[in-house]
């Protein structure tokens, strides 16, 4: 078994409580790629059904992109720390190739895709939530995007309902990024090689330009993301333009 810190699991606690993410009879779909986040969520959760004091049912699912990768060391994993697991085969590889239009990005038509075969196996399998592996980090980049680049005021929500009615969780929102990179390193996890042609992409221009920005503020400011997530609890809708919110 791998060792998680308590603060790790103190947060992840606190967050599913504050928010009922994971509740009674749920289950749960994981996103599972392998990663540093995906391979905390999936452990997290399983030790969760081990511990909580309510049943739930949870699996972890890997898309394989069809691009020839190898998912043993995933299984592996999976088998001895007590996570349901399955692998999906798709061709999101092969569609990416077709239809993706010239000079944009693989990574947000990739991600499309992704998405698209997590919501397809949820409901086919029963699940009633699919489980992604976000963090504050994620939040944080997201809302600075969207107010730089889009003109909204949007980040991700902890928990909210799809369109195809499958209720998607966060239970990492309230973690550091930098707590995820410390589980991998002090359990030596491996996490996979990209294979994928948009490793040789430019990283995104946005996201790159957001990411500086934000360790730029956190460093003039250790307390950026403490005062970040307080404020993304406490939003006064009034305070701005949008008249459905204006008090007449």
């Amino acid at each position: 078994m791998v060792e998680i810190s308590k603060r790790i699991i103190s947060t992840f606690g606190k967050t599913n409580a504050h928010f009922k993410l994971i509740t009674e009879n749920d289950r749960v779909l994981v996103g599972l790629s392998g990663g540093k986040d995906s391979l905390l969520l999936a452990t997290l959760l399983a030790r969760l059904a081990r511990h909580a004091p309510f049943k739930f049912e949870f699996k972890a699912l890997t898309v394989d992109y069809g691009i020839g990768e190898d998912f043993s060391y995933l299984q592996n994993y999976c088998a001895e720390n007590g996570i349901p697991h399955e692998v999906f085969k798709t061709n999101i590889m092969e569609v990416m190739q077709e239809k993706r239009r010239e000079n944009s990005s693989y990574c947000s038509f990739c991600s499309r895709l992704r998405r698209g075969a997590l919501y397809s196996k949820a409901l086919e399998g029963g699940y009633n939530k699919l489980a992604l592996g976000h963090h504050l980090d994620d939040a944080a980049e997201s809302f600075f995007m969207n107010f730089s680049y889009n003109g909204a005021i949007r980040s991700m929500p902890p928990i909210y309902r799809a369109y195809n009615g499958l209720w998607v969780i966060r239970p990492l929102i309230w973690l550091r990024e930098r707590q995820m990179v410390d589980f991998v390193l002090k359990n030596n996890l491996q996490t996979p090689l990209c294979n994928c042609p948009a490793q040789h992409d430019k990283p995104p221009f946005a996201r790159e330009q957001t990411k500086k920005m934000l360790q730029k503020m956190e460093q003039e400011n250790p307390d950026f993301f403490v005062s970040l997530k307080s404020a993304f609890e406490r939003v006064h809708a009034e305070s701005f333009m949008d008249e459905r919110f204006l008090e007449r």
